[in-house]
C-alpha cells in the first residue's frame, strides 16, 4: 500500500497534477502473468506491423500493390507533406515510441488505437517511482537518442498539457543534453537530435516545422517521430482485415503474428462513399450501402466511428462516436457527415467491444476514506524502439499506465474522475 498523501504530493511538486487531475489509489494495477508476458511480446509485432504499412504504403506508391492505398492514405494532406513523407531520407523511417490503447476484456486484451506522438510518458516515469521506487520510462526515452547528442523536445501549444510531464522527463535525465522548447525555437545546432512532440495535422501553428524539417533532410539534425502522416492514420486497422492483402499481411508479418493482430483488432470498416457492384455488400454487416447503418437498431449499432488522422479531432476521446449511445437522428448525423469528409478525412468503423468489468478502490481526499466502484480498464503500454527500427531495431517495453474509469463510461480515457496508476506483475506472497 502507497500513502495516496504521497502520491498526490509528489505529483504536485513535480508539477504533474495542476493541469489534470485524477483518482488516486494506495496500490498499482497488478497484471497476471501471462498479460503481463503478452504485453511484454507485443511490441515486436507492433513494430513489425510499422514496418508493414510503410512497406505497403511506398509499393502503393510505386505501382506494386494498388494505388488506392496510397491514395486513401493522401487524402486530404497537403502536397508538400506528401513529397515530404516520401522523400529518400524520410522513406524508411519509422516511430521511435510505440503505444497501443489496449482494453482489457472477457476475451482477452484487444487494440483499439496505434499512437506514435503519445503523452504519458513523464507522467508514467513519475508515477513508477512512487509506486516502485524506480522509474522506467526514462531509460527507454534516453535509449532512443544518440549518445552524447543535445536532444530538442519540441511541445506545441497544442500539446501544451504535456509540457510538464516532459520538462519533469528532461529533469530525471539529469544532464543537460536534453532541453523542452517551444514552438517557435530556432536554435538547433548541427548534430542535435530532435523530439516531435506535435502533431502534424497541426503545422500551421509550428513555426519552426518546415525549417526543422528541411534541416532533417539535409541531415544536420536527426528527427524523431518522422514527418509521416501515414504513421499517424487508424485506417490501417481496417486494411488489417481486406482480404485482397491478406497475402500481403500474412508474409510480411508471418502467419503468427497476422492472426494475433486479428485476435486483438476489432473488425474495422473504411467509411468510403463510392457505390459497391449492385451483388456486393460490406463483409459482416450485411449492407449495400452505407446509408442502411442508419437503419440499425440501438442493439445492431455496437460500433464506433472515429476520425482517422490529420485532425485536431483525431486524438483523445473527441473524435469519437458510439452508436448505441446515439439517437437514430445523432447516429445517421454522424455516419453522413462521415462519409461527407471522406475525401479529407477518412472516418473508421469498428466493433465496439466492452471493455471487462472488475472492481478498483480510490482514495477520497475530502472524507479521508478508501471508496470502491466497478471499472473499465484502458492498458497504454510504451515500447522504445533502440537501434535502426527498419532492420535489428527491437521495441523495449518499458512501463505501462493503466487508466480505469467506472464501467457506466464506454470511452475511457484521463478524466478526472477516472484512477490512473502503473501497472506491473502481480508478485506471489511468499511462503
Amino acid at each position: 500500500m502507497i500513502n495516496p498523501h504521497t502520491v498526490r504530493n509528489t505529483l504536485k511538486r513535480e508539477g504533474l497534477f495542476s493541469a489534470h487531475r485524477w483518482r488516486i489509489s494506495e496500490e498499482p494495477f497488478h497484471l497476471s502473468s501471462a498479460l503481463h508476458q503478452e504485453i511484454e511480446s507485443l511490441g515486436r509485432i507492433l513494430l513489425q506491423f510499422y514496418r508493414s504499412i510503410n512497406l505497403l504504403y511506398f509499393q502503393s506508391v510505386s505501382g506494386k500493390m494498388p494505388r488506392w492505398i496510397s491514395e486513401l492514405m493522401d487524402a486530404g494532406k497537403p502536397s508538400w507533406l506528401i513529397e515530404l513523407q516520401r522523400h529518400r531520407v524520410f522513406k524508411s523511417a519509422l516511430p521511435r515510441v510505440i503505444r497501443p490503447d489496449l482494453l482489457l476484456t472477457e476475451e482477452g486484451i484487444r487494440i483499439t488505437e496505434l499512437d506514435s506522438v503519445p503523452g504519458g510518458i513523464g507522467l508514467l516515469d513519475c508515477l513508477q517511482k512512487i509506486y516502485f521506487g524506480r522509474g522506467t520510462m526514462q531509460k527507454g526515452f534516453h535509449s532512443i537518442f544518440d549518445e552524447d547528442r543535445p536532444v530538442k523536445i519540441i511541445v506545441s501549444d497544442e500539446s501544451d498539457s504535456y509540457r510538464p510531464e516532459m520538462e519533469y522527463l528532461a529533469r530525471q535525465l539529469g544532464t543537460d543534453r536534453f532541453q523542452v522548447v517551444d514552438e517557435h525555437h530556432r536554435d538547433f545546432p548541427s548534430g542535435c537530435s530532435v523530439y516531435r512532440f506535435f502533431e502534424l495535422f497541426d503545422l500551421e501553428n509550428i513555426p519552426c516545422a518546415k525549417d526543422l524539417f528541411e534541416r532533417a533532410l539535409q541531415k544536420e539534425i536527426s528527427l524523431t517521430p518522422p514527418p509521416k502522416t501515414i504513421l499517424e492514420e487508424k485506417l490501417w486497422l481496417a486494411l488489417l482485415w481486406n482480404r485482397k492483402l491478406r497475402d500481403f499481411w500474412r508474409q510480411e508479418l508471418g502467419s503468427l503474428f497476422f492472426d494475433k493482430m486479428l485476435q486483438m483488432v476489432p473488425r474495422s470498416w473504411i467509411l468510403d462513399p463510392h457505390p459497391l457492384p449492385y451483388h456486393a455488400e460490406h463483409p459482416q454487416l450485411g449492407i449495400h450501402d452505407w446509408s442502411e447503418l442508419s437503419q440499425f437498431t440501438q442493439s445492431q449499432r455496437e460500433l464506433v466511428i472515429k476520425i482517422s488522422g490529420f485532425s485536431e479531432k483525431a486524438w483523445g476521446s473527441r473524435g469519437v462516436w458510439i452508436g448505441s449511445d446515439l439517437s437514430k437522428k445523432e447516429w445517421t448525423r454522424v455516419v453522413e457527415e462521415s462519409l461527407r469528409q471522406f475525401g479529407t478525412s477518412p472516418h473508421l468503423l469498428m466493433r465496439f467491444t466492452p471493455g471487462k468489468t472488475i472492481p478498483a478502490s480510490w482514495f477520497d481526499f475530502e472524507t479521508g476514506t478508501r471508496n470502491q466502484m466497478n471499472a473499465r480498464v484502458r492498458l497504454c503500454p510504451y515500447y522504445f524502439v533502440k537501434g535502426d527500427p527498419q532492420t535489428q531495431g527491437r521495441a523495449l517495453h518499458c512501463g505501462t499506465l493503466a487508466t480505469l474509469c467506472a464501467d457506466d463510461k464506454k470511452i475511457i480515457h484521463g478524466m478526472s474522475d477516472a484512477i490512473l496508476l502503473p501497472a506491473a506483475p502481480e508478485t506471489k506472497p511468499a511462503e
